[in-house]
């Protein structure tokens, strides 16, 4: 007992002097996230303001929660809420489990030639930015020699050509389908990594009890990655006011397309509308908005990580 305590005495965490080397790496990313993250902050105040430019944040009038009682009181706020929740619902339902299901039948193929031609072939999208992306389905979904239009007609499938950006019923779908595309590839990167961290043995043990592929996935891969999964579950629970942003501004053409502006419209472009594209800019109004999802968004981060930590014992903090 004496040398344990003599030990716990002898033992001081390393000095700042000592691991400069080190730390030098690190100074620049902290700079970086207080410039960028921390500074802006400042500019919340505006939510409580009738904020003018030309009297910058100290000169403008203080008006108190008057912009929170015109969001929240407004005619738009409940389709708002209500498209907000339902496409990052559709997004959590679909676009969550597929990079781990792409995961899964990726560390399934044992043709190690074909397993890194499809990865590539699916990482490939996520390097490519929302604007090329919509211009894609622009083209592949246009009424007039749009390749889907084509390939309908030809089966016998419709008469006329659909035209896709002027129905509100298929913005959705086209929405959770080029997400899915987007990001499932580059997605399933860190299940595979942790996938990989798997002993062998665990499946070794598996097939000499009889179980076959699905099964061990099942009892052994999934509860595995079991951790993996949680964090990025809070994560995406957090941002559930964060329906989208690009990828919703560009599938409308910036907004102007007004046909879908009834199932389209989100937090995130409401506050752009309002705030830059109004003939008379709101910034007041937009800020009040965008401080409203961000506290709901922290909220829900914070009873997340507790539920996930009491049901799984895996969470952020």
């Amino acid at each position: 007992m004496e040398t344990q305590e003599k030990l716990k005495l002898t033992i001081r965490p390393p000095r700042l002097s000592t691991q400069l080397d080190l730390q030098s790496m690190v100074i620049p990313s902290i700079l970086l996230l207080f410039v960028f993250a921390y500074v802006p902050m400042f500019g919340v105040i505006a939510a409580f303001q009738d904020f003018k430019l030309e009297k910058g944040y100290l000169g403008s009038e203080f008006v108190g929660l008057k912009h929170f009682a015109a969001f929240f009181g407004g005619r738009d706020f409940i389709p708002i809420m209500w498209n907000t929740l339902w496409i990052s619902i559709l997004k959590l339902i679909f676009v969550f489990p597929a990079p781990i299901i792409l995961a899964l039948l990726l560390n399934e193929i044992r043709f190690r030639l074909f397993k890194r031609v499809t990865q590539t072939v699916t990482y490939l999208p996520n390097f490519l930015s929302w604007v090329i992306v919509a211009g894609m389905f622009f083209s592949i979904l246009a009424v007039d020699n749009g390749d889907i239009n084509q390939l309908l007609k030809s089966m016998g499938l419709i008469s006329k050509p659909i035209n896709f950006f002027s129905e509100p019923f298929w913005f959705k779908p086209i929405l959770i389908f080029t997400n899915v595309w987007k990001t499932m590839g580059f997605g399933s990167i860190v299940y595979l990594a942790a996938i990989s961290s798997i002993d062998p043995t665990l499946y070794e043990a598996a097939q000499m009890d009889g179980l076959n592929r699905i099964k061990q996935i099942w009892y052994i891969t999934l509860p595995s990655i079991l951790p993996i999964i949680v964090i990025f579950l809070v994560l995406t629970l957090a941002s559930i006011l964060t329906a989208g942003f690009d990828d919703i501004l560009l599938l409308t053409k910036q907004g102007t397309n007004i046909v879908l502006r009834g199932t389209s419209e989100v937090i995130d472009t409401y506050v752009y509308r309002v705030a830059f594209r109004q003939q008379i800019p709101n910034f007041s109004y937009g800020a009040a908005a965008g401080l409203f999802k961000a506290s709901v968004s922290v909220i829900l981060l914070w009873l997340g990580n507790r539920t996930a930590r009491k049901l799984t014992g895996a969470a952020l903090w």
